[in-house]
């Protein structure tokens, strides 16, 4: 990969940091988070250029979709997650939770079939690069609370009941005033 592109799209929920290449999402995050988001790239890529380009009309649509609550539309945005093969593994799984759906992380480690292997399953959530559309706000703990979340827990929140999950009552809704900064 010599290019890599950057897109930048306005949500309820703040700004979507995108970059792509080749037709793929390569990472996704949240406006607020520009250093995290340019140190992966950096990681990932080293020193190949990156320039500003609108995303696919095919993955700008599909991600606007979702936002509009058509919750399928993700699952056919092609993605391009560099990782180890364990990391692959768990962020694949991440995409057959149905959207509605949570998951614990000792659900996912056995869906791996690694279930001794929770907090390796953790990390590599915490670790995916393409926020949303790699679901991982949709694990939370098993105690049923929800647990760190890379852009925030009202972000969490706000994208687990637009899927319709039910969150206990003293979960409070995050308005789309918050996540304007």
């Amino acid at each position: 990969m010599s290019t890599v592109y950057i897109d930048h799209l306005h949500t309820p929920i703040g700004k979507l940091l995108l970059a792509h290449a080749g037709g793929q999402l390569c990472a996704l995050d949240f406006e607020g988070h520009e250093s995290r988001f340019d140190k992966l790239l950096q990681r990932r890529f080293g020193n190949i250029g990156v320039h500003e380009k609108p995303l696919t009309r095919e993955i700008h649509d599909m991600l606007l979709a979702y936002l509009d609550g058509d919750l399928g539309a993700l699952r056919d945005i092609p993605v391009n997650a560099t990782g180890t093969s364990f990391q692959r593994q768990v962020w694949d799984t991440l995409r057959q939770i149905p959207a509605g759906m949570t998951w614990t992380y000792t659900q996912l480690a056995a869906a791996v079939r690694r279930p001794q292997a929770v907090r390796a399953v953790a990390m590599a959530n915490a670790q995916n690069p393409v926020a949303i559309v790699v679901p991982c706000h949709r694990v939370i703990g098993s105690d049923g609370e929800l647990t760190g979340y890379a852009g925030g827990l009202d972000r969490k929140r706000w994208l687990l009941m637009h899927e319709g999950v039910s969150l206990p009552m003293n979960v409070p809704r995050p308005t789309q005033a918050q996540f304007y900064f």
